[in-house]
Parts: structure tokens; C-alpha cells; sequence
């Protein structure tokens, strides 16, 4: 895998929070773009917001270049936009004032929230009907684009979670690789092991800001011990109780001091601390195995650990969202995401922009099996997806992770018991939910 430090500030996200000016202009806009893109020669343009940098830009633009070779009807322009940490703010602002793309990459966490405006296309009919069947793409990156049974995204980008440990420290703690099937015990137990005070060697590290990357660490804990994000009738939350249990778990590591907490945003300094030989374990994604590598950590992948023993791990697909800048250039951008998301293309996207393949048939492929035969620990990501759970296409997500972010950092900085900070998240989230949408 090339180096995707775009990749890696994708997925180091914080969940967008709309105000409520914001998610009103998200509704409030109305009418087309500044143009149809419809040009004299009968060319049609589509204004492409990508949201990537450095190998992840590359990557698109040459995939842009081709598609533009290879349709000349359409040409599509991947030059506006910001990069996706802003895009949410982006559309808003863009849909406010009636002059928005075609096609931008918006965060599965806040795609609910962005395809509430009317503006939106429903591509349902043109994912189902697309040259590789629908079935045939990871359960997590159609669950993310799907809200209330229709599918208001492309998908765009998939990974998962897993534990990439230091065998070096491993061997010098005189302690046994994980394998498949360990528990959240084993974790905990196995962290404070490797942790050497006078050595100033972690067992592992948690983000410690709040943000989603706090959070989303902390979901496939609370779904193995059968809790939801939201409850069944939509009013509430579904992890009070599971979620204190979860806690409970980061609580043990606070108090084996085994844990370093990142206290910056982004996690730079936990994968430093990682990266220099000085944390044994780290929960991550495969986005970060290219700099393991340049870092020439001796390295081992075991899936996550679990409470019951099932493989479960978390997957954040992002998507490819469409506007209605009329009915030429929604065509023309269907056909182009068509194109994008097959394999021939995606298995490119994948290798240099960091991504796992969006469906079977591109993990058949010989490229991607070379890929993985070549990059350690890529096939257990890849493998994971087939138990990867995400995040609900729910307007009030945001919120409630939000509250929950606040519930880590304050149990992480010794601040609130488990039970006190799930009480508190409890009440943050529940009234979120209430609210009429």
C-alpha cells in the first residue's frame, strides 16, 4: 500500500456537528447551479468535489483523467471544493446559496444529516442496476449510503479496525502474540504487561479529545455486548447499560496505567509514540500500515478482541454524494460513479488511495491479491469486513457521539466513572433524539 496520508486524515474524523442555522440551510436550499454544464458541443461538465490530499488527489485525478479520455460526452472537473475534513461545512454553505457540485465526498457519519436537503439524488435504481450486482459490495459500504431503505450515496472509500502490535516489545515483555478470538480481558491484561514505566513503554493508546476517533473505537465493544447506537423506538439511546460495561474496560487500562491518551486531535502523537518503538499494541486501520512500514516496526494484525468471542469489528465507509444540478448532470455524474466504483477502477483507488475493496469481485482480482500478498496484516482488515458493523445513518448521530466522546475522555482522564459519564452522555444523546427532524 503507497502512502496515504490523505487517507489517514480522512478517517481520523470528527463527526460533523450541524447548528441548527446550518441543518435549516441544508433544507432550504433550492434550485440548480449556477449552469446546466451543458457546453455548446453538447458536453456535459460535472463539477467533482473530491476532499482529497496528496496520494488520494493523485489518485482520483488520474482516475478522472482516464474517464475523461474514455467519455467524451462528459467531462468531469475535479478541481472545487475543500478538503473532506471541511466538506460538510462546504455543502452546507454551497446548498445555502443555490450553487453547489455535482458529485462531493461526504463522510458516511454525515451523509443522514447532508441527504436531508431535497437536493440530494436518490441513486437507488442506478447502484441496483449497475454492472457489478449490489449484493457483491461489503455489507458496511451499502449500509452506510442507505437511509430508511433507499440508497442516497455512492460509496466511496472502506476500512475496518484491528490491532497492529509490536512484536519487538511483545518479545521483550516475554509475552505470546495475540491470535483471532481473544477477549477484551486478554486486551487489558496483555497492555499491562507490555507497559514499562521505566522503559516508558505503553501497553496501548486511546484518542483522548472527544472526537469521533475517540468514539468509534469504543462501538464494536458495545455491539458485542448486544447494545445499539440507537434503541428500537428512536427515542433513546441503546447502550446505557452496555456502554458502562465499555467503559468499564478503557476504565481498567486507566488504572494499569497502560493506556497513553492522546490529548491532541488527529491521534499524530499516539501513532508517534507507536511508531518509535514505545507502545506495544494500537487499535487502527489499514491506512496506517504503510508508515508501520517505513517505520520498520516488526509487526503483527489480530482482529479486534471481543466479549463474547464472535468476530465483530467497526467499518467507516465515506460516500460519494449526488446533487440535482439537473437532469444532464445527474446523468452524466451517475455515470461517472458508475464507472468509478467497478472493479478495474476501484482495485486502483484501493491500492493508492488506501481504501479496501468496495466489493468481492475487487478482492478477487489479481492486483489486490498481490496487494495484500505483499503488505502484512492487510489480509486481516480485508477479512474483517466480513463481521464489520457502522455507524447509523441517523441525523441525531452526530450528537450523540458528540456526548459519548465527552463519556471516554472524561473516564480515559480519571475525570467520572463509567457509570457516572454513560449517566451524563445518556441524557445529552436521549434529548438530541427528541428532537423533531
Amino acid at each position: 500500500m503507497s502512502g496515504v496520508s490523505s487517507r489517514r486524515a480522512v478517517l481520523r474524523r470528527g463527526a460533523g456537528l450541524l447548528s441548527g442555522a446550518a441543518a435549516a440551510s441544508l433544507l432550504a436550499g433550492c434550485g440548480g447551479g449556477a449552469s446546466d454544464g451543458v457546453g455548446a458541443d453538447g458536453r456535459v461538465t460535472v463539477e467533482l468535489w473530491h476532499g482529497q490530499t496528496d496520494t488520494g488527489r493523485a489518485a482520483i485525478q488520474r482516475l478522472v483523467t482516464e474517464f475523461n479520455r474514455t467519455h467524451p460526452g462528459i467531462r468531469v472537473d475535479p478541481g472545487g471544493g475543500v478538503l473532506a475534513d471541511a466538506m460538510l461545512q462546504k455543502v452546507t454553505a454551497a446548498l445555502a446559496s443555490g450553487s453547489y457540485p455535482d458529485i462531493a465526498y461526504v463522510f458516511g457519519s454525515d451523509l443522514a444529516s447532508v441527504a436531508r436537503s431535497p437536493q440530494v439524488v436518490d441513486l437507488t435504481d442506478s447502484v441496483r442496476s449497475g454492472p457489478t450486482p449490489w449484493n457483491d459490495y461489503w455489507a458496511p459500504a451499502r449500509q452506510a449510503v442507505t437511509i430508511n431503505g433507499r440508497v442516497r450515496a455512492a460509496p466511496a472509500l472502506l476500512d475496518s479496525l484491528a490491532v497492529v502490535c509490536d512484536k519487538k516489545l511483545f518479545r521483550a515483555a516475554g509475552v505470546p502474540l495475540p491470535e483471532a478470538g481473544w477477549t477484551w480481558q486478554d486486551f487489558t491484561a496483555t497492555a499491562k504487561r507490555l507497559t514499562g514505566s521505566g522503559r516508558g513503554v505503553f501497553g496501548t493508546g486511546w484518542p483522548g479529545v472527544g472526537d469521533e476517533d475517540t468514539v468509534w473505537r469504543l462501538w464494536p465493544m458495545i455491539w458485542d455486548l448486544g447494545g445499539e447506537v440507537i434503541a428500537d423506538d428512536g427515542r433513546a439511546i441503546g447502550f446505557e447499560d452496555t456502554g458502562v460495561r465499555a467503559l468499564e474496560t478503557v476504565a481498567q487500562l486507566v488504572r494499569d496505567r497502560s493506556v497513553y491518551v492522546d490529548p491532541k486531535p488527529g491521534s499524530e502523537q499516539m501513532y508517534q509514540v507507536f511508531l518509535s518503538g514505545r507502545m506495544g499494541m494500537v487499535v487502527t486501520g489499514p491506512w496506517q500500515l504503510p508508515d508501520i512500514a517505513q517505520a520498520k516496526i516488526d509487526y503483527h494484525v489480530v482482529p479486534l478482541p471481543s466479549y463474547s468471542g464472535r468476530p465483530l469489528t467497526i467499518s467507516g465507509p465515506d460516500t460519494w454524494t449526488v446533487f440535482d444540478n439537473g437532469e444532464a448532470r445527474v446523468r452524466a455524474a451517475r455515470t461517472f460513479l458508475t464507472w468509478l466504483r467497478q472493479p478495474a477502477q476501484d482495485v486502483r483507488w484501493d491500492i493508492e488511495a488506501g481504501s479496501l475493496p468496495l466489493s468481492r469481485p475487487t478482492q478477487r482480482l489479481p492486483e489486490w491479491r498481490e496487494q495484500s500478498a505483499r503488505t502484512e496484516g492487510l489480509s486481516v482488515f480485508t477479512k474483517a469486513l466480513e463481521s464489520a458493523r457502522v455507524r447509523p445513518a441517523h441525523p441525531a448521530y452526530p450528537q450523540i457521539s458528540q456526548a459519548l466522546g465527552q463519556a471516554v475522555t472524561a473516564v480515559l482522564l480519571g475525570r467520572k466513572s463509567p457509570a457516572d459519564a454513560l449517566r451524563d452522555c445518556a441524557d445529552e444523546a436521549n434529548a438530541a433524539l427528541l428532537i423533531p427532524r
